[in-house]
């Protein structure tokens, strides 16, 4: 039996370091909410690969969907030869997406390429190059994901210069520091001092920040941040990648608002576990740029693509965006009960929109000192114990909680259980 020793070791000399792995065990096999790694021992899944496993891991009907297309084609290139699954997955996104009119959908590989190609279209579309982005955001590791990520360690640091014209402002974030009108008296600031807006092509945000803390922009801001768009002719770009595909109740978060985006990036849990991203938006402007100007060689990929159709049908026919509220209720209520608790470390703005739900450790009640030290101790008494959790935020005391939305009652249980227990190991 190979052991997760072996495979380490191996790694480390195979694989270069920069790609970095939470946890030093090694996945054989995975089902739903459950992982067993090559031991045979059995984990509970809370991060779901990062958030791409909203309907499980190996879902039957996403699984029959690989395996019926499999059996037809496995790629042609869809700027070669052209295919169903790409034309019904986007016709189903452009009547579901919150677009105002007429939408239409390219699709990618990665979420970092659906945000490289949603900047690509609004520059375009307006012939202007300046892009807004916020504090704390994570939108992949590519030069321009790198310049518009709002956390220099460890995306950005060692990578040199990054594209230019992109402008910052700090995300509404109160525990931080930053309000809403503080937020949008920094964009005005920003018109008066550094750039017209009449040079900015687009404003890109998470409608909740995923890797900088599962924070909720404050619909009100995102209605403003609307209105600023609509004025000086912007497009807004909501990144979707992490909070959309039912995670927050909605298919996607910024639906909570009622506020409709120019552009959308989605990717992660779009095809169940297949890689597959997709730019969704107003017909006009992805129209804009010209045959050629768009596509990839993997993108839009068949299998994928048969893939993501499923996940939509699972989502209505198993009424996920349902389950999706309930579950972060259920979430919530269980980690207050843990919070009033003398006996576990101190527990700090518990948060979530639906089931994308975070809690802070920091380092006494009442304050927001965070303790990142006794966080990354919890991660891995958890591992030990049979709970796979991730953290995130700015100060590394933050963990986030990404569970299958399709996980059974008892396996959510159990898991809460273990964090419970982890939680008290540690204190």
């Amino acid at each position: 039996m190979t052991t997760n020793a072996e495979l380490l070791a191996r790694r480390q000399a195979a694989v270069p370091r920069g790609v970095n792995t939470a946890h030093p065990v090694f996945a054989a096999r995975a089902l739903n909410a459950e992982i067993w790694d090559v031991e045979g021992k059995r984990y509970i899944d809370f991060v779901g690969g990062i958030g791409v496993q909203n309907t499980g891991h190996r879902h039957p009907k996403v699984m029959k969907a690989i395996e019926a297309q499999m059996g037809n084609a496995l790629h042609t290139a869809f700027q070669v030869n052209a295919y169903e699954s790409y034309i019904a997955l986007a016709e189903k996104l452009n009547a579901l997406a919150p677009i105002e009119g007429p939408a239409k959908t390219i699709f990618f590989t990665t979420g970092a390429e659906a945000v490289e190609n949603a900047v690509k279209i609004a520059r375009f579309a307006t012939k202007r190059s300046g892009v807004i982005a916020f504090s704390g955001a994570f939108h992949g590791r590519t030069m321009m994901g790198m310049a518009l990520t709002g956390k220099v360690v460890p995306y950005k640091a060692g990578f040199g210069e990054m594209p230019g014209d992109v402008y910052r402002l700090p995300f509404p974030v109160v525990s931080h520091g930053h309000t809403s009108a503080e937020a949008l008296a920094a964009l005005d600031n920003l018109f008066k001092f550094d750039v017209e807006p009449a040079r900015i092509a687009a404003i890109i945000i998470e409608p909740v920040q995923g890797e900088g803390g599962f924070y909720t922009a404050p619909f009100d801001f995102l209605r403003s941040l609307r209105a600023v768009s609509d004025k000086h002719g912007i497009m807004l770009i909501a990144d979707e990648i992490q909070s959309g595909f039912a995670r927050t109740g909605k298919l996607f978060a910024i639906e909570h608002s009622g506020v409709k985006p120019d552009l959308i990036t989605t990717a992660k849990s779009l095809a169940g576990g297949m890689p597959l991203s997709a730019v969704i938006g107003r017909a006009s402007l992805m129209d804009a740029p010209d045959p050629g100007g768009l596509g990839g060689t993997y993108a839009g990929n068949p299998v994928a693509c048969a893939a993501g159709i499923a996940v939509l049908d699972v989502v209505k026919e198993e009424r996920i965006l349902d389950k999706a509220v309930t579950l972060g209720e259920k979430l919530i209520a269980r980690l207050k009960q843990m919070s009033m608790r003398n006996d576990l470390p101190p527990m700090d703005d518990i948060r979530g929109l639906g089931a994308m739900v975070a809690f802070d450790i920091v380092k006494s009640r009442g304050t927001h000192e965070p303790d990142p030290d006794r966080t990354k101790k919890l991660t891995a008494e958890a591992l030990k114990r049979g709970l796979i959790l991730l953290t995130c935020g700015l100060y590394g005391n933050g963990v986030r909680v990404l569970v299958p939305i399709t996980v059974e009652d008892k396996v959510l249980d159990e898991g809460l259980s273990i964090l419970e227990e982890s939680l008290k190991a540690v204190a």
